[in-house]
C-alpha cells in the first residue's frame, strides 16, 4: 500500500511538470523577437504576409486559446511542421529519437560498466596509487570538453592509426546504425568519457560507506574474503546513487549528444537540433527541446522508481 502510494504521488508529480514544461515551451514560441511570423518570414516581411502567417497558424488568436490549441495538437502527436523540410516535427523525431537513445543508451552502459569496476576497485584500493592515479585522470576526463575528446580519438584511431572510421553509421534506420559497430565505436567512447568520470566518483564514495557498515564488519568477522564482500554484499547497496543519476543524468547525455552526433555526423536528433538551429527552424527546435525535457521527467521518475525498489529504505522516507 505505501509503494502504490508513492508511487501515484510520483506519477502525479511527473504530469504537473510535464504540463509546465508544455507552458515554458509554448511561451518560448511566443517570445521570439517579432513573433514566430518574424522570425519564419525574415526581417523583410510585409505586414500583410505577417497577419496572413498569423491568421493560418491560428497566432491572431487571444493566447490561452493558441495555448489550449497547442496542447491539443500535442497530445495527438502534432508538434508542427519544419519550415526548412517541409515535414511534420513528429515525423522526424520519430526518425532521428530512436538513433539518439541506440548512440545515449549505448554510451551508458558502458559507462556504468566501467564506472562500477573503476569505482569498486578504487574503494578497494583506497588511497594506493591506483587509486589516486584514477581520480585524476577522471577529474581530467571530467574537466574535458566532449569535442575536444572526440576531436582527438578521431585523430588517433582514426587518423593516425587507422583502426575505426571517422565518420559514425549513416544508415536511416537503428539496424542499419547496428549493422555499423566499428562506426559506433568512436561515437559511443566519446559520448560515455564525461559519464564514466561522474559515475566512477559517486560509486567510489557509495562504495566506501558502505565498507563502513556493520554488516561488512559481521561478514569480515565471519572471514568472507574481500572480493565476495564486493560483490554479494556491497555492490547492491553502492549502485543506489547511480541508478539516481542515470535519470538525473538525461539533459547531459542528450545535451552530450548533441555535440557527438555534430562531430561524428551522426543522423540522430542531435544533429537534427543542430542542423535546425542554424536554419531557425523553431518548430524543430521546441520539438526537440519538449521531447528532452519529457524525457528528463520521465528518467527522474524512473529513476525513483528504481532507487525504491533497489534500496526500500528511500520509498520509506518519502
Amino acid at each position: 500500500m505505501r509503494y502504490t502510494w508513492f508511487l501515484a504521488r510520483r506519477l502525479a508529480q511527473a504530469a504537473v511538470v510535464i504540463v509546465l514544461v508544455s507552458v515554458v515551451v509554448f511561451l518560448l514560441l511566443q517570445s521570439l523577437p517579432g513573433g514566430p511570423a518574424r522570425a519564419v518570414l525574415g526581417a523583410q516581411a510585409t505586414q500583410l504576409q505577417i497577419d496572413t502567417f498569423n491568421a493560418e497558424q491560428g497566432l491572431d488568436q487571444p493566447i490561452w486559446r493558441q495555448y489550449l490549441a497547442y496542447v491539443g495538437r500535442m497530445m495527438s502527436g502534432d508538434l508542427g511542421t519544419s519550415y526548412t523540410l517541409n515535414m511534420p516535427v513528429t515525423d522526424l523525431l520519430v526518425e532521428r529519437l530512436p538513433k539518439t537513445l541506440v548512440l545515449t543508451g549505448l554510451s551508458t552502459l558502458a559507462a556504468l560498466v566501467i564506472a562500477v569496476l573503476l569505482g569498486l576497485a578504487q574503494a578497494a584500493r583506497r588511497r594506493s596509487l591506483f587509486d589516486h592515479t584514477a581520480t585524476g585522470v577522471a577529474f581530467v576526463l571530467y574537466a574535458t570538453p566532449s569535442f575536444f575528446f572526440g576531436m582527438l580519438a578521431i585523430i588517433v584511431f582514426s587518423e593516425l592509426l587507422g583502426w575505426l572510421p571517422a565518420l559514425a553509421p549513416q544508415g536511416s534506420t537503428v539496424a542499419a546504425v547496428l549493422g555499423d559497430p566499428q562506426a559506433l565505436v568512436l561515437p559511443v567512447l566519446t559520448g560515455a568519457v564525461t559519464i564514466v568520470a561522474v559515475f566512477s566518483r559517486y560509486i567510489r564514495a557509495s562504495t566506501l560507506a558502505n565498507l563502513s557498515e556493520d554488516y561488512v564488519r559481521t561478514a569480515r568477522a565471519k572471514g568472507t574474503s574481500e572480493r565476495r564482500i564486493l560483490v554479494r554484499h556491497v555492490l547492491r547497496n553502492s549502485l543506489t546513487p547511480a541508478i539516481a543519476m542515470v535519470g538525473y543524468q538525461i539533459p547531459v547525455m542528450f545535451g552530450g549528444a548533441l555535440v557527438v552526433e555534430q562531430l561524428f555526423n551522426y543522423p540522430g536528433m542531435g544533429l537534427l537540433f543542430w542542423t535546425s538551429a542554424q536554419s531557425s527552424d523553431f518548430p524543430v527546435l521546441l520539438g526537440c527541446t519538449l521531447v528532452i525535457s519529457v524525457a528528463t521527467v520521465l528518467g527522474s521518475l524512473l529513476a525513483d522508481i528504481l532507487q525504491s525498489l533497489v534500496d526500500p529504505r528511500v520509498r520509506s522516507a518519502r
